[in-house]
C-alpha cells in the first residue's frame, strides 16, 4: 500500500471513531452531533407515559437499577427469551414484577424515527430514570452518555446480583460494594421507594412476624395482605405520598413503617441509622447523595466503543 493510501485509509479510520458509535468513554454531550433532539424525544415520552400513570416513574427507575446490577449498565434487562439465554425478566426479582417495558419501546421506537440506528437502549434506561425522577418531583442530574447495549443476557447472573426484599443490612452492604457503590450510595438509592408500589408476597411476613414494626402500620397493611393468598395485591412504598418523590421514606422508618424488610433493615440500630435519621431531616441532602449515587451506579460496566451493539429493537438483539 503506498503512502497516500496508508494517509488516505488513517484519515478514514478518524472520521469514523470521532463519530457517537467509536467514543470509548461515556460523555453529557455524546448525542450532540449525531441526534441532538434525543434527550428532549425521551423527555417528552416519559412525562406522557408519567403523566397517563404515575406510578410509572417509579418501574422505570427500578428498570435501570436492575439493568446496571446485572452486568453492568447494558439494556440486557431489556431482552426477551431466545434459544441461546434466559431473560432476566425471568429472574427472581424481576418476574411480574418489573414493568414499563412497553415505554421504553415506545421511546426507542420514537428516537428510531428521527435517528436510526444511533441511541442505545442502555442509555435510554438511564435517560429515562432521570427524568422520571425529576417528573414527579426529585432531584435531577446530568446523565453519562455513550453506553451501548448487549446481545445477551443472563437469569443466572440476575438472580446472583439483584438484591431480595429479604436481604438484611450486611447483605445488601456487601452486594453494592460489589457494584463498587457505598454505604451512603446504597441508603440514598433505597430512598428511591419513597415512590412505587410492591407485592403482598415481599412483605406478608413482615407485616405479619416481624417486631419493629408500628402496630397500627402492621394492621393497615394486614387488611390488604393475609397471611396467605392475595400475593399480587399491591400496597405503596411510601403510605404518606406514594406519587411524590420527597424524603418521606426516611421518616417511615424513623417510625418503624418500612414496608419491606430490607427496608427497615437500613434503621434497625445498624450502622445506616445515621444516615436515615440525616435523610429524614434534610430533602436537600438527600437529593444530592441520591443524584450522586444515581450517577455512580450508571458507571457499571457499561459498554462503549466498538463493545456491544445499537439495538434496533430493545428486546431483541440484532
Amino acid at each position: 500500500m503506498g503512502l497516500n493510501s496508508t494517509a488516505a485509509l488513517a484519515l478514514v479510520i478518524v472520521l469514523v471513531c470521532s463519530s457517537s458509535m467509536c467514543y470509548g468513554h461515556l460523555s453529557s454531550n455524546f448525542y450532540d452531533s449525531f441526534c441532538p433532539h434525543a434527550l428532549s424525544t425521551i423527555r417528552s415520552k416519559i412525562r406522557s407515559a408519567i403523566s397517563a400513570e404515575r406510578r410509572m416513574g417509579a418501574s422505570l427507575i427500578r428498570l435501570h437499577f436492575h439493568d446496571c446490577f446485572v452486568n453492568g449498565c447494558d439494556a440486557s434487562l431489556l431482552l426477551d427469551d431466545t434459544s441461546s439465554f434466559s431473560s432476566e425478566k425471568n429472574a427472581r426479582a424481576n418476574n411480574n414484577s418489573t414493568r414499563g417495558f412497553e415505554v421504553i419501546d415506545a421511546v426507542k421506537s420514537k428516537v428510531e424515527s428521527i435517528c436510526p440506528g444511533v441511541v442505545s437502549c442502555a442509555d435510554i434506561l438511564a435517560v429515562a430514570a432521570r427524568d422520571s425522577s425529576k417528573a414527579m418531583g426529585g432531584p435531577t442530574w446530568t446523565v453519562k452518555l455513550g453506553r451501548r447495549d448487549s446481545a445477551t443476557a443472563s437469569e443466572t447472573d440476575a438472580n446472583a446480583n439483584l438484591p431480595s426484599f429479604t436481604d438484611n443490612l450486611d447483605e445488601l452492604i456487601s452486594l453494592f460494594s460489589r457494584k463498587g457503590l457505598n454505604t451512603q450510595d446504597l441508603v440514598a438509592l433505597s430512598g428511591s421507594h419513597t415512590i412505587g408500589q410492591a407485592q403482598c408476597s415481599t412483605f406478608r411476613d413482615r407485616i405479619h412476624n416481624e417486631a419493629n414494626i408500628d402496630s397500627g402500620f402492621a394492621s393497615t397493611r394486614q387488611r390488604g395482605c393475609p397471611t396467605s393468598g392475595s400475593d399480587t395485591n399491591l400496597a405503596p412504598l411510601d403510605l404518606v405520598t406514594p406519587t411524590s418523590f420527597d424524603n418521606n421514606y426516611f421518616k417511615n422508618l424513623l417510625q418503624l413503617k418500612g414496608l419491606l424488610h430490607s427496608d427497615q433493615v437500613l434503621f434497625n440500630n445498624g450502622s445506616t441509622d445515621g444516615l436515615v435519621r440525616t435523610y429524614s431531616e434534610s430533602r436537600s441532602t438527600f437529593y444530592s447523595d441520591f443524584a450522586s449515587a444515581m450517577v455512580k451506579m450508571g458507571d457499571i460496566g457499561p459498554l462503549t466503543g466498538s463493545s456491544g451493539q445499537i439495538r434496533t429493537n430493545c428486546g431483541v438483539p440484532n
